[in-house]
């Protein structure tokens, strides 16, 4: 027991606030490669009816079929690319970077009082609107919201005890040696 204290007495302050701010960086990682995963990129495409002109596999020439097509030319994504972007221009142009983790590294840790921080934010200008819904265009009726993020933070919160205990584990194993 005594060997074991002072074993415990050896920790640095400045390896537990580096300990601490891994976590939090880990846990960040997480829920950005989660809500990275749930952000559906924008689809422009629409359904037109179309007459086949000739025979083939799927069709005989003369028959009528939708298919769907993008005549803007629109490509999605900015949406997802927001996560890991600084500006809404960065996320639109598809500049920035695709690794949850690499980023979530760049992160700036906060202590406040008792709690850490680290701020995710989509700097994309329409993300709330997906998150939570809005109403038509016409304000006749209403678009439900997405939920990315929030059941992103969810399905993390369930998961941290696990994380964090593993790396507890690893980090009092290192000055147990």
């Amino acid at each position: 027991m005594r060997r074991f204290q002072r074993k415990l007495n050896e920790i640095k302050p400045e390896d537990v606030s580096g300990f601490i701010d891994a976590c939090a960086k880990e846990l960040a990682a997480r829920l950005l490669a989660t809500v990275i995963k749930r952000t559906l990129p924008g689809d422009y495409s629409r359904e037109v009816e179309v007459v086949a002109k000739r025979d083939s596999k799927n069709h005989k020439k003369g028959d009528k079929y939708t298919k769907r097509v993008n005549p803007s030319g629109k490509v999605g994504g900015t949406l997802r690319r927001g996560w890991t972007a600084k500006t809404h221009e960065e996320a639109a142009g598809g500049s920035g970077r695709a690794d949850a983790k690499a980023y979530a590294e760049s992160l700036t840790v906060n202590h406040v009082g008792d709690m850490v921080v680290i701020e995710i934010i989509n700097p994309v200008e329409y993300a709330s609107y997906v998150e939570y819904g809005h109403r038509t265009r016409n304000h006749t009726g209403w678009v439900p919201g997405k939920f990315m993020m929030t059941i992103s933070v969810q399905e993390i919160q369930s998961i941290a005890p696990d994380v964090l205990e593993n790396k507890v584990r690893r980090f009092l194993g290192g000055y147990m040696r």
